[in-house]
């Protein structure tokens, strides 16, 4: 094995299967978990493999790490179920840098090296766009949670699919009528200058205008960017609300700094907690942020509400009523986003089973199977709330949810149904032949 092929990271029962297997011998024959049983009749077959894309270097780090440990965490208890189609699912993990060109690079990887039957996982919508053309081309199977449009407005292919993760274009849309009636109807949007960013400024500009508002200022930021003080006296006198969302390895201080800029005056802040994630906001110098307004896909702190289902992915995900890791309360989960990977893994699991899935062969199918899926209610396979699925699209529509900062916490103040998420569909992928 060549140095460049030790970077993959394989995860498997294999050595689990072993040491209960020995610990059946000692207690008797046929003691194995009846999951595990299951598994043990199908290993001729091998393994399903499942390559996960990670971000674990460059701007989608931190993103990437919580990626990888929910990924962990749902493919252990898919085995635990048994695994798919009686064969335990093996996932294969190779950091993509968080950059498009090494994102097709893996895919090729996943296909020519590791052999994958599908892949999973990138989050940064120039990833995602730079890697699907790939993935069709190699005939590849593609569930990317990444929120932006670019599945939904038919600019991949059919190959890709988003069923875990909502949409950029859904979530505005949805939130507008609540930053109108409540917040401003002049919005100054501070935002990251690629696609992902783009998608904000284009559907929240358009969403704001149906509510009557209007976007007075569109500040573009660098996604590299490390200090943000010199944008902020872009920001008009007569803003009524400030739309921020920010990602990457700086957002700590770009939150400080527009903290620092304000001294705890100006506009309302109505942010997406991409500002925030994997931060505590209990943290130094966010003070300001009392009284503030952010977008959750899912509710970081642990609300009165709480289901059972969400309370069990907590606990499998290994993360506190706080959003932060039961092994370090200083370490802040990216919880807004996470639940994409383990509910996109739910997917594929369905969609084999549905399918039939063997090999290879059967990728087609799989996609048939996933677009063929509309209502997805909420349980253990869908801990983040009830979905449906449009499978023309490959898009998933679910409940979006805004939280106020009271006494240093995320709290729900409301949210959405998901008939306020839809759109009128612009492609019908299953038109598109394989």
């Amino acid at each position: 094995m060549t140095e460049k092929d030790q970077s993959a990271t394989t995860f498997t029962r294999r050595k689990a299967l072993g040491a209960l297997g020995a610990a059946a011998g000692v207690a008797g024959a046929g003691m194995l978990m009846p999951g595990i049983a299951r598994m043990a009749h199908a290993q001729s077959s091998g393994p399903i493999k499942l390559g996960f894309q990670v971000h674990r270097t460059g701007i989608g780090s931190a993103y990437g790490r919580w990626y990888e440990r929910v990924a962990t965490a749902a493919i252990s208890r898919i085995n635990d179920m048994g695994g798919i189609n009686g064969r335990e699912v093996e996932m294969i993990a190779e950091d993509d840098g968080t950059d498009p060109r090494r994102g097709a690079e893996v895919l090729e990887r996943f296909a020519s090296l590791h052999n994958c039957d599908a892949v999973f996982g990138p989050l940064f919508s120039h990833v995602v766009i730079g890697s699907a053309p790939r993935a069709g081309e190699l005939k590849m199977p593609y569930f990317v949670v990444s929120e932006g449009h670019h599945v939904a407005s038919g600019a991949l292919n059919r190959y890709t699919l988003q069923p875990g993760i909502t949409d950029v274009k859904s979530q505005v849309i949805s939130m507008a009528p609540f930053v109108s009636e409540n917040l401003g109807k002049k919005v100054t949007m501070i935002y990251p200058d690629f696609a992902f960013g783009h998608d904000h400024r284009d559907f929240f500009t358009a969403a704001i205008a149906a509510q009557g508002g209007e976007v007075i200022q569109q500040i573009a930021v660098p996604p590299t960017e490390t200090s943000f003080t010199r944008y902020f006296p872009s920001i008009p006198r007569d803003t009524d609300v400030v739309y921020h969302v920010m990602v990457g390895p700086a957002v700590l201080t770009f939150v400080r700094e527009m903290g620092e800029f304000f001294g705890g005056r100006g506009p309302q802040l109505f942010g997406f907690i991409d500002s925030l994630e994997a931060v505590d906001i209990t943290s130094p110098g966010l003070e300001f942020l009392e009284g503030s307004y952010f977008w959750e896909g899912m509710c970081r702190y642990a609300q009165p509400d709480q289901t059972s289902h969400e309370a069990a992915y907590r606990a499998a995900v290994g993360v506190d009523a706080n959003g932060a890791s039961l092994d370090d309360a200083r370490d802040v989960s990216t919880y807004a986003h996470m639940f994409g990977v383990w509910e996109t893994l739910a997917v594929i699991k369905a969609g084999m089973e549905a399918s039939g899935y063997q090999g290879s062969n059967d990728r087609s199918g799989l996609i048939e199977a996933v677009e063929a899926m509309t209502d997805m209610p909420l349980s253990d396979d869908h801990p983040q709330g009830d979905k449906v699925f449009n499978g023309k699209t490959h898009q998933v529509f679910g409940k979006q949810n805004i939280s106020r900062v009271e006494s240093g916490k995320l709290v729900r103040v409301h949210q959405t149904s998901i008939e306020d998420t839809l759109y009128a569909d612009e492609v019908d992928y299953t038109t598109q032949s394989f």
